[in-house]
């Protein structure tokens, strides 16, 4: 699987075609305030000391969406449907499936399009009373939301090549997984940014920034691989007790 290899592909992959493609659909909605700068600040889970770091690294959302050409955002859309590729290939090496065909590459578009949607509901979903009923339902709705989207997502890229059943496990690993990393970003990530912002300027909180979408990678590669492990588990054992029941 090589999965740190995947991974740091996928976080390469991310900063490079999505963020330009998601910052320009951030800053075109109106409810998403400082724009993608919000959302990543947001999924971070950092602080306010810190969320400072990160806006002033993307700039203001009106000039984003001013600048950007027919011609540009096309070729973003393009960039887009390619990371929506790389996920199709590590959920195929993952379950050890062919590559699929061109004509399926219909299914990026509509994955890249719930992708954005998902991140929309996201970032403008009323935030919970700040109290622990408010918390623990929030935090039981995003990962409810994040189950259900990575539940979908493969069964979509893997173009219904494996059964729903047996994608739950790498779904649920997922969620589990992304809500550790936001809660490991708060202690370790929120530091880093405004300690590299004084010592190496912007280019640190990219560093910062570079290195939570690496751990993204690992939750969304390993995640399923870790369900893919799950279910044959399940399988295993269910199988091993047909055959150990006795016959009539």
């Amino acid at each position: 699987m090589e999965l740190m290899h995947r991974a740091m592909g996928f976080a390469a992959l991310a900063f490079l075609t999505l963020v330009p493609l998601l910052i320009v659909i951030a800053a075109a909605d109106p409810a998403s305030g400082q724009g993608f700068a919000r959302w990543l600040t947001q999924a971070l889970g950092v602080s306010p000391s810190s969320q400072d770091d990160v806006e002033r690294l993307f700039g203001v959302p009106g000039q984003a969406l001013q600048r950007t050409t027919a011609f540009g955002l096309a070729a973003l859309t393009v960039f887009g449907l390619t990371f929506g590729s790389v996920v199709q290939t590590g959920y195929e090496k993952v379950w050890d499936l062919p590559t699929a065909r061109w004509h399926t590459m219909w299914r990026h578009v509509v994955w890249l399009a719930l992708l954005i949607l998902a991140l929309l509901l996201f970032v403008n979903t009323p935030t919970p009373a700040d109290s622990v009923g408010g918390t623990v339902v929030g935090t039981v709705a995003d990962l409810v939301g994040t189950c259900l989207f990575f539940w979908w997502s493969q069964r979509l890229l893997l173009g219904g090549r494996v059964r729903w059943r047996a994608l739950l496990p790498g779904a649920v690993a997922t969620s589990v997984c992304l809500l550790g990393l936001r809660i490991f970003s708060q202690f370790v990530f929120s530091p880093l940014i405004a300690s590299n912002a004084v010592t190496y300027g912007p280019f640190g909180t990219v560093l910062v920034i570079q290195s939570w979408l690496v751990g993204v990678g690992v939750v969304v590669y390993g995640g399923a691989l870790v369900g893919r492990l799950i279910h044959e588990g399940l399988t295993h054992r269910r199988l091993r007790r047909e055959l150990d029941r006795p016959t009539a």
